[in-house]
C-alpha cells in the first residue's frame, strides 16, 4: 500500500462534511470519479442550522476567492460581517468594524442555503456519488478521510433561536462564562445562535450556558423564541504526517482546527480539495507539501497564541482587549495575531513536545479509516 493511487480508479472519500465534499469536487474537476461514504443519511446532520464563522484575516486573499480558486462556489448563504461587539470580563465593551469582511456567517446543517447542502449541490451536479447510512472502516484501495473530530479539545454548548433582534455579532472573554475560550451570540435574518466555547471544565456545560444566556440578556438585549439546545466538540493537534500508505486525512480528522478559537471552516475546505487533487493525480506527495506549507504555520502560531491564551484569565483577557482601539482595524489586528512568527515557532516546538497529543495513529500497513490496529494488537 506504498503505490500511489491508480489514475483509472474511483477515488474513495470517508464523510460528507464540508472537507469530504470539497475533496469530491476536486476529484471530479481533475476527470475522475469520486465515491463518498457518509454514515448518517444526510449531509451536514452533526448542526441544526447553527450559525458559524467563515474567517477572513489569515491571508490578504478574501476566503471566498481562495474558493473559488480551489473549484468551490459560494452556493450557500453567506453573510459578511464588518463589525463586532466585544467584552471584557468587566463588562467594558468595544465595537470593532473592518472595511473588509472579518467573516462570512454561514449556517451549518441540511437545511436550504446551509454550507452542507451548498457543497452537496455542487457535488451532485458535478457527478459525485454520494451513499448516505454507509460508513468506511477501511479503505483498502487508499482515499480520503474526512469523517470529523475524534476526540473533544474544545467544546461549544448552546441555543438556536428566533428573534426579532437586529443583525449582529457579539463575543465575550470571561472564564466564569467559558473557561479558557469564548462565548458569542450572532444575530442575522432574524435567527441566532448563542453559545459558550469551551475549552476546560466541560462538565458544568449547563452552568456555564446559563451565565452566558443571564449575560446576553443584560448586555446585548437578548431575546429568545423557540430556542432549540444543540453542541459540538472539535478537536486540534497537528500530525507529523496526513498521509499513511494511500490513505490521506483532511479536516478536523487529521486536527487541521484553529486552536485559539475553533474557526476551522477554511481549514477544511482548503485541505479537502488540496487532498482531492493529489488523490486524482495521484500525487499523494504533493498534499503534505500542501499543508505543511499553507496550514502548519497557522496552526502552529495559533497553538502557540492558545497556549498564552490558556494563561491569560480574566485579567489578562480584559488587558488584550483594551490594547485594540476601537478605531483601528480589527481584520488587520486578528492578521498580524495570527501571522507565522519565528519566535513563535520556537515556543510550538517547546510546547508539542511537552503538552500537544497526538490526534493521529498511523500504523504502517493499515487500511483502518480510524486506526484500531495498534490498541487491537496491545489487547
Amino acid at each position: 500500500m506504498t503505490n500511489d493511487i491508480r489514475a483509472d480508479e474511483t477515488v474513495e472519500i470517508a464523510g460528507a462534511g464540508p472537507a469530504g465534499l470539497a475533496a469530491a469536487l476536486a476529484v471530479r474537476q481533475s476527470g475522475r470519479a469520486a465515491l463518498v461514504y457518509e454514515r448518517r443519511s444526510g449531509v451536514g446532520q452533526r448542526f441544526h442550522g447553527d450559525f458559524q464563522g467563515l474567517e477572513n484575516w489569515t491571508s490578504e486573499t478574501d476566503v471566498l476567492e481562495e474558493l473559488e480558486a480551489a473549484g468551490i462556489r459560494a452556493t450557500f448563504d453567506h453573510a459578511p460581517f464588518h463589525e463586532v461587539t466585544v467584552f471584557d470580563p468587566r463588562g467594558g465593551v468595544r465595537t470593532y468594524r473592518s472595511p473588509r469582511p472579518l467573516f462570512y456567517l454561514v449556517r451549518r446543517g441540511p437545511g436550504s442555503g446551509t454550507l452542507d447542502a451548498g457543497l452537496e449541490s455542487q457535488a451532485q451536479a458535478a457527478g459525485v456519488e454520494v451513499r448516505f447510512n454507509t460508513g468506511a472502516k477501511r479503505l483498502p484501495q487508499g482515499g480520503l478521510v474526512t469523517a470529523g473530530p475524534h476526540r473533544a479539545d474544545a467544546i461549544a454548548v448552546g441555543y438556536l433561536f428566533d428573534t426579532d433582534m437586529p443583525d449582529g455579532a457579539f463575543a465575550v472573554a470571561d472564564d466564569q462564562l467559558a473557561p479558557k475560550g469564548y462565548a458569542y451570540l450572532l444575530v442575522h435574518d432574524g435567527l441566532g445562535t448563542l453559545a459558550s466555547c469551551m475549552f476546560a471544565d466541560f462538565h458544568r456545560e449547563r452552568e456555564y450556558l446559563d451565565r452566558v444566556e443571564t449575560f446576553f440578556r443584560i448586555n446585548a438585549g437578548l431575546r429568545m423564541t423557540a430556542p432549540r439546545r444543540f453542541g459540538g466538540s472539535g478537536n486540534f493537534a497537528l500530525p507529523r504526517t496526513a498521509r499513511k500508505g494511500d490513505i490521506l486525512y483532511a479536516g478536523e480528522a487529521a486536527g487541521f482546527q484553529d486552536p485559539l478559537f475553533g474557526f476551522g471552516l477554511r481549514s477544511a475546505l482548503l485541505s479537502g480539495a488540496a487532498a482531492g487533487r493529489a488523490l486524482a493525480t495521484g500525487r499523494l506527495g504533493e498534499y503534505e507539501t500542501f499543508w505543511n506549507q499553507r496550514l502548519r504555520p497557522l496552526q502552529e502560531t495559533a497553538v502557540t497564541n492558545r497556549w498564552f491564551y490558556d494563561r491569560l484569565g480574566n485579567r489578562g483577557y480584559r488587558a488584550a482587549i483594551n490594547r485594540l482601539p476601537a478605531d483601528k482595524d480589527p481584520r488587520a489586528y486578528l492578521a498580524h495575531a495570527y501571522a507565522p512568527r519565528w519566535w513563535k515557532r520556537l515556543w510550538y516546538r517547546t510546547i508539542a513536545q511537552h503538552s500537544q497529543r497526538p490526534l493521529l495513529h498511523l500504523e504502517p500497513g493499515c487500511d483502518c479509516v480510524w486506526c484500531r490496529c495498534q490498541r487491537l494488537a496491545e489487547h
